[in-house]
């Protein structure tokens, strides 16, 4: 028995000295460079999103960024007891600037989903929509339901990068697809009859048809779970036990109920 733990021994100090940088990691080392510390230790969060996200995220009349999400990043800087400065940029960039460290969180509307959970890691919902349809009212007068889009003739506009680019071609191979940089874009088709329908979130939908009565119809039954969440860096455990914390505590303290009604009451009449 002695002489096995003498093995052993000799065995780990080997195998400490050839390792020893990988072994001399300790927890705390993990502390000090997590994104959560780092942040606390720069006195700022910085939260990447793309504000042409009408009422998630857009600037006002004085070019100051508002809304939702704008809201979401600020009560969670609050709460860390940091400054918060947004990072406003494409949203076909987000991505890779999260991965790439040029920014510590994705508050933008960003549906979380196993395709993109590959690459980083999300938190719980804080909120949760679907995708909808714009309906064209001179393209397709007779459309009632999403199911029928997927057909010969019929055009589908969708903007870049979204989940409802990923889900058309799979859920309407029949139909045209046609990709849009900007959501607006993708309305102005449907309103002028160069496109069938529009697919976005529900907001998005209900807010494009108000502005288009008379052009436009919308489809309001959800045809896809669209889970909203916060996203970071792949991995990093110490921010999301934070952030899952602080989804629990603002949704329990009322805080996220306030801030969708104060967003969403008029657009949706709830």
């Amino acid at each position: 028995m002695i002489r096995f733990i003498r093995i052993v021994s000799l065995a780990f100090v080997a195998l400490t000295m050839c390792c020893g940088t990988a072994l001399a990691i300790t927890p705390y080392d993990v502390y000090e460079g997590s994104t959560l510390r780092q942040i606390a230790k720069r006195g700022k969060l910085v939260v990447g999103m793309e504000l042409k996200f009408w009422p998630f995220e857009y600037v006002d009349e004085q070019g100051k960024p508002v809304g939702f999400d704008v809201d979401i990043a600020r009560t969670l800087a609050e709460r860390l007891g940091v400054e918060l400065e947004i990072k406003d940029m494409e949203w076909t960039g987000l991505i890779p600037a999260l991965t790439a460290g040029k920014i510590d969180l994705i508050i933008s509307g960003i549906t979380g989903t196993l395709e993109r959970a590959k690459s980083i890691t999300f938190s719980s919902p804080y909120f949760t929509t679907g995708l909808c349809a714009l309906v064209s009212t001179k393209k397709a007068p007779d459309l009632t339901d999403v199911a029928g889009l997927d057909a010969p003739g019929r055009v589908i506009a969708v903007k870049t990068g979204t989940t409802a680019d990923l889900v058309a071609a799979k859920r309407f191979p029949k139909a045209t697809i046609n990709r849009y940089q900007e959501e607006t874009a993708c309305a102005s088709d449907v309103a002028n009859g160069r496109a069938d329908a529009f697919l976005y979130d529900q907001i998005s939908i209900a807010k494009h048809h108000k502005q288009n009565p008379d052009t436009t119809r919308a489809l309001l039954t959800p045809f896809t779970y669209e889970p909203f969440c916060i996203a970071l860096q792949k991995g990093d455990f110490d921010l999301w036990q934070y952030l899952e914390m602080y989804i629990a505590t603002i949704r329990a303290d009322g805080t996220l109920e306030t801030l969708r009604a104060k967003h969403f009451k008029e657009i949706l009449g709830q």
